[in-house]
């Protein structure tokens, strides 16, 4: 009897323990182990996809829409510990965060041409030091929004012969292509970080073969543009008969404007600086001013015309600050210099005043 009652305990207590143990490697396990993180996960996911990025994609405010995509992403990109991560968003996301970097990259390099400007060594050094980390922390952030669009939609960029990919619809058209522009985009950054961040060159004869799966004229000339500049940094992944990329480029700048979105230019006016063509540098920020009262935007991917019209004004600032010392002036901006011109100048009587 004793010896029942004994052996009874003993496994009474065996369960408990097991029981305890259960439960702490529960808490250990976190959400992994919750049911309702997993839901939760499934839900943020989709409300992302269906809701967010399309809200995003129609702001007019690229900081902000940046900040959102440094803040989302670590939060949406934690439920892939429980469920599938969500590529196509967070393609979108990591290329919001990776636009926030580089408006402190840019800074940075505006602070430097000031300093150099003013022959102010140290802080010159300084600045342009800080500018190569964060435009090395750029290219890391777009590398990765690069290999989440290719992994969205399953496409590998080096398999021979060349598949495109399915795309569903005009949002899926927009990330893809966005991903690849990114992933040309870190390759740039990189160079203008003296390779820290060790981006893989191969991106771009990838990106080149991949923009032939979009329609160009839809899309304003932007995938023409990511093909143009592959072929000026890499002579010879350009077709035999192919046109002259400066063309190519430029027509592209006409189409994006009829399209209502300007990231072409942008892309024109990255070319003329990386490629010393100050004279199309000029041009395509004088064209992109003018076109302010003609340009119908595309309302659904505001956005992508905003983020160009930054790109063109940190252009347009960089000429400035290294030659004057200080930002483009509101009233010169679309213009090089500070001479203004008098011709045709309607002029007061100073006489109707007395």
């Amino acid at each position: 009897m004793i010896s029942s009652l004994v052996t009874l305990v003993g496994r009474i207590l065996a369960a408990r323990l097991k029981l305890l143990m259960f439960m702490a490697l529960a808490v250990l396990a976190g959400c992994s182990a919750n049911p309702i993180y997993t839901t939760t996960g499934v839900v943020l996911s989709s409300y992302s996809e269906g809701e967010a990025t399309p809200y995003v994609m129609q702001m007019s405010d690229p900081q902000m829409a940046c900040s959102l995509g440094e803040g989302i992403d670590p939060l949406l990109y934690s439920f892939s510990r429980v469920t599938d991560a969500p590529d196509s968003t967070g393609s979108l996301l990591m290329l919001l965060a990776g636009n926030c970097m580089e408006y402190r990259a840019w800074e940075a390099e505006l602070a430097y041409l000031r300093a150099d400007f003013e022959g102010n060594v140290p802080a010159a050094k300084d600045a342009r030091e800080e500018a190569k980390r964060l435009n090395a922390k750029t290219a890391e952030r777009r590398l990765r929004a690069f290999n989440r669009a290719m992994a969205a939609y399953e496409f590998d960029p080096a398999a021979e012969p060349l598949e495109c990919p399915f795309l569903f619809t005009e949002q899926d058209e927009l990330t893809f292509l966005l991903g690849l522009l990114t992933g040309m985009q870190a390759i740039v950054n990189d160079a203008n970080s003296g390779a820290m961040a060790g981006i893989p060159r191969n991106i771009a004869p990838q990106a080149e073969r991949a923009a032939t799966c979009l329609d160009n004229e839809k899309w304003g000339g932007l995938p023409n543009s990511i093909r143009a500049l592959v072929w000026l940094l890499l002579p010879d992944t350009r077709p035999a008969l192919s046109p002259d990329p400066w063309r190519v480029l430029d027509n592209s700048s006409e189409l994006g404007v009829k399209a209502g979105m300007r990231a072409s230019m942008a892309l024109e006016a990255v070319a003329a600086e990386t490629f010393g063509r100050p004279e199309v540098l000029a041009d395509t920020i004088a064209e992109f001013v003018a076109a302010e009262d003609t340009i119908d935007v595309w309302e659904d991917y505001r956005l992508v015309d905003h983020v160009a019209a930054g790109v063109i004004r940190f252009s347009s600032d960089k000429h400035w600050t290294a030659n004057y010392g200080y930002r483009t002036p509101q009233s010169f901006f679309g213009k090089m210099s500070p001479e203004r011109n008098t011709e045709n100048v309607e002029t007061m009587n100073l006489d109707d005043l007395l």
